[in-house]
Formats: structure tokens, C-alpha cells, sequence
């Protein structure tokens, strides 16, 4: 199988390198030439542009496979531009990157190929564990790209189809709303331990809870990394939670469907109100987990 890959950021290396240890040829491209060298380093053939890309896959015989990771919005569109003089209804396009789900929609009906939305979830440690993807398009494209998937993947339990066009953007949608929630209450919970009775040491406390309690999970252990890095006071780790374009598409939906989601509404609030305030531990937290899961830059107190 011959996968072409188009963005070599943190994620997108991440899905070379693990296709490539699975077999898969790769021909990646990327605006930056020393990200395409590391790829080439590991065994991808490097192309110089999207559209030497797609003549490296036209030379190879069956329908060409094209796997997009870069930043959602205007790149989708013009590296989309770029491929549609050489894409027929027998080829696949795939959208990794954090898409909202009506672009999706809109690609998937003016694209000459198949286009599949895939969500992609698990951050840097993807590229040890695999990530978590939700697919949405044609049953018979999604098919076609099983062995990317279970590459990419953390195997075959970690990838499924969703359903139509749109599909895997819009679970993606709802999975960051929910991250958004599980951050505040995480937060909310260490601060009142903080600002309590007690001088406790929070990496203690995160570290009991992830062996055996109800509440254990990858977030819980990223908050005892925290502690662990960063000190029981989280050190000098600014009151500023970055994002939120998803959070916002989520709670927006809610409303379209009248589904109440106080939760992640009041989650996304406090996002926005640190970057106006000062002062909550409940938000350094969170500024700290993004680190931890996407590796996010940290804001910090001057």
C-alpha cells in the first residue's frame, strides 16, 4: 500500500513514522523542507510539492491515497485545490486534522475523490500508543484505508466509522467538549485541595487516585505529571488556558439541538475568563494539561 501524506508537524510525523514501521510506502511533503528530511530520514520518499506528490502516486498503478494533516481551515482547502487536478472518484482523501464537521460536509461534496473525516485523538503519545480515530465517509473509502488506520491507530479497536460525511469531525466535535469538562472538574477538584484544610501534596494525591479509583484516567495522570514537574503549586504556570475553537463548535451545536450542556458551556466560559482574570488554580491546571496531552506551549507568569 502507498500512502501520500501532506503535513509533517508533530501529528502528522507521528502518522509517517508508525505507517512506515507497518510497511506502508509513504511519499510526504510539507512546507518545511527539514520536516520533510526527517521523514526521508525514516524512509518516506520526499516530494517537493503537493503536486510532485500526487504524480509520485499517479506513476504507481490503482487509485491514489492522500492523507492531509494540517492545520483545519484555509490549508485543507488549498492543498484540497492542489490535489483535485489529479484526483478521480476511485481515489481517497484523508482529512486527519481538527476540522469542523459542515467543512467536512462542503469538502466531501465538491471533491473528486472519496473524502473521509477522520478525528484524530491521543496528542504526542500517539506516536508510542497510536491515536484514537473517528471516521466519517463512504463505507468502501474507509474500507480501502484499514491498513493506515490500524497503523495509525492504537490497532483495529482504535478506529471505527462513524457514518456519512461529517460524521467523524462532528464526534471529534463532541469528544473535545467533553475533554473541555474533564479538564475543569479536574481543576476545580485540585484547587479546593490547594486552597484547603490540609497542606497536601498534590502528586500524592493524583497518584493514589490513578491506582484503583473511580475518577483514574490519562488526565489524572497527566495532573500528577504536573505536580510532579511543575511542584504542588504548579510553580510559576500562568492563569491562561489557550483554544477553544472546538469547545465553542460544541456548545454552538448544543444550542441548534437544544441539548443542554452546562458542563461544557461553563468549562468553555472559564477558558475565555482566564485570559481576563488572574488568580484560579483551576486554570493553571488546565494551561498544564494541555501540555501534557498535546504538548502545547505553557503560558507562564512573568
Amino acid at each position: 500500500m502507498q500512502l501520500g501524506l501532506i503535513g509533517l508537524g508533530r501529528m502528522g510525523q507521528i502518522v509517517a513514522d508508525r505507517c512506515l514501521d507497518a510497511g506502508i510506502d509513504v511519499v510526504a511533503f510539507d512546507l518545511d523542507a527539514d520536516a520533510v528530511a526527517t521523514a526521508a530520514e525514516a524512509g518516506a520518499e520526499p516530494a517537493d510539492s503537493v503536486t510532485d506528490l500526487a504524480n509520485r502516486l499517479d506513476a504507481t498503478d490503482g487509485p491514489a491515497y492522500v492523507w492531509l494533516m494540517v492545520p483545519a481551515g484555509e490549508p485543507v482547502d488549498a492543498a484540497l485545490d492542489d490535489l483535485e487536478p489529479h484526483l478521480t472518484d476511485e481515489d481517497v482523501v484523508v482529512d486527519g486534522g481538527n476540522s469542523y464537521y459542515e467543512d467536512s460536509v462542503r469538502r466531501a461534496e465538491s471533491c473528486s475523490a472519496a473524502y473521509l473525516d477522520c478525528g484524530t485523538s491521543g496528542g504526542p503519545a500517539g506516536a508510542e500508543l497510536g491515536f484514537s480515530l473517528m471516521i466519517g465517509g463512504p463505507a468502501w473509502a474507509y474500507e480501502a484505508l484499514e491498513p493506515a488506520f490500524d497503523a495509525v491507530a492504537t490497532g483495529p479497536d482504535g478506529h471505527a466509522r462513524m457514518g456519512p460525511a461529517g460524521s467523524g469531525h462532528y464526534v471529534k466535535m463532541v469528544h473535545n467538549g467533553v475533554e473541555y469538562a474533564l479538564m475543569q472538574a479536574y481543576g476545580e477538584g485540585f484547587e479546593l485541595l490547594h486552597e484547603g484544610r490540609y497542606d497536601l501534596d498534590l502528586e500524592a494525591v493524583a497518584s493514589v487516585w490513578n491506582n484503583g479509583a473511580v475518577i483514574r484516567s490519562w488526565l489524572l495522570e497527566l495532573c500528577e505529571e504536573a505536580f510532579r514537574e511543575e511542584g504542588t503549586d504548579l510553580g510559576d504556570v500562568a492563569d491562561r488556558v489557550e483554544g477553544g475553537s472546538t469547545g465553542t463548535w460544541t456548545v454552538q451545536e448544543g444550542l441548534e439541538q437544544e441539548v443542554p450542556l452546562p458542563l461544557i458551556y461553563t468549562a468553555l466560559g472559564e477558558r475565555f475568563g482566564s485570559r481576563a482574570d488572574e488568580g484560579r488554580f483551576s486554570r493553571r491546571l488546565a494551561n498544564r494539561l494541555r501540555y501534557g496531552f498535546g504538548r502545547h506551549e505553557v503560558p507562564r507568569r512573568s
